[in-house]
């Protein structure tokens, strides 16, 4: 019988793509945490910073020798994980992880357009839709994951989304369901008001609008952390921004900058879940990005139909029903996949809802056979 589970298990590669039957262990997670980092690039995030944009010109770093000093390190895997601690040291090894092209797992947008809202559009409907070509804020005409989960009895009016984003209530259609759905610079509206929620009323008022239709990540992030423990909703999204903004501006040292702080709030907000036992142990969290970036010293501040480079990407997964597979090789996927998968997470078939929508990621099933006993 050994013999037989050990051949199986080799034939079966190093890499299974574990199946999603009805065999299959009841999903132990009520809750799923959402959270993208805008067009943050996968040569970073698999790489860590890159020695050629950490330069004035190429990069308009300002201070060279003190961004080498907090990114810069001998090897891939150091440089990743001094600008990505949580993920590289909690999320790829207790989940999963997608993109990785050197072990043959690209994550390929599908939009083939590489830029936001048809990206988003892409991330939470499962599939590109030709009729949305701009970031114009139009009324999406599909249905996203979070509309039907809030659809669903025991999740409605219990999904949340804190987007820096001011064209987010669009592509979410909180016009016509009943999400939360907080965007840009729009002050809370939650009364009556906790002291922290008024305080950040007033950051919105006072702070500079640097960039009008993009608050600044702090205020999503601690928006959403105000409404997870006030509210405790069983699906929360946090969509942030600066990874994007700074990018454009061709400041990679706030482009690095705006991703390590990203991480570090995933950090705080997995140990924040883990303290409540609302979440604890029952929790899944998908982390990734809606579009890549130029991948030359000239066009990385771009993306866009005409960017090579641009359609990769990368999805991290981590969940009590995802076992601990790390870096996924041989498994190409797409960025369509993401939104049947946030339903998968919690139990839920989002393409009974939407057909056309993607297959989910395959992160659930039983965690890999432990070696045979050498005796």
């Amino acid at each position: 019988m050994r013999i037989a589970l050990l051949a199986s298990i080799l034939l079966a590669g190093p890499d299974p793509a574990w199946s999603q039957s009805d065999a299959s262990p009841p999903i132990r997670a009520r809750n799923v945490v959402v959270v993208t980092l805008d067009g943050f690039r996968p040569e970073e995030f698999f790489g860590g910073a890159d020695r050629l944009l950490i330069d004035r010109q190429a990069g308009g770093v300002r201070d060279v020798p003190g961004l080498e000093a907090r990114f810069w390190r001998d090897s891939a895997e150091a440089r990743r994980r001094a600008l990505l601690p949580f993920l590289w040291g909690t999320v790829a090894r207790e989940g999963q992880i997608f993109g990785d092209r050197s072990k043959d797992a690209p994550v390929t947008l599908t939009n083939g357009l590489k830029f936001s809202y048809p990206g988003y559009n892409e991330l939470f409907c499962g599939f590109g839709d030709p009729r949305i070509t701009s970031n114009d804020k139009i009324p999406n005409p599909n249905r996203s994951v979070f509309e039907f989960l809030d659809g669903r009895p025991s999740f409605e009016n219990r999904v949340a989304a804190f987007c820096t984003w001011d064209v987010f209530p669009s592509i979410l259609r909180s016009d016509r369901n009943n999400l939360e759905v907080l965007a840009g610079w729009t002050p809370i509206d939650d009364e009556p008001l906790t002291d922290r929620q008024r305080f950040l009323n007033r950051m919105v008022d006072r702070l500079p609008h640097y960039w009008p239709s993009n608050a600044f990540d702090a205020i999503s992030i601690e928006a959403a952390l105000e409404h997870l423990a006030r509210h405790k909703p069983r699906v929360l999204y946090v969509g942030l921004g600066e990874t994007d903004e700074w990018a454009h501006e061709r400041r990679y040292d706030r482009y690095l900058d705006a991703a390590h702080r990203s991480d570090r709030f995933l950090g705080e907000l997995w140990t924040t879940l883990q303290s409540m036992p609302e979440y604890r142990d029952r929790t899944a969290l998908v982390v990734t990005t809606d579009h890549g970036r130029g991948t030359t010293g000239a066009d990385w501040p771009d993306h866009g139909q005409d960017v090579p480079g641009a359609e990769s990407l990368w999805i991290a997964v981590m969940g009590p029903d995802t076992p601990a597979l790390g870096v996924r090789g041989g498994v190409p996927t797409t960025q369509s996949q993401v939104a049947a998968t946030i339903a998968a997470l919690v139990g839920e078939d989002f393409r009974s809802d939407s057909p056309e929508s993607a297959p989910p990621l395959p992160v659930l099933g039983p965690p890999p056979e432990p070696d045979p006993d050498p005796e």
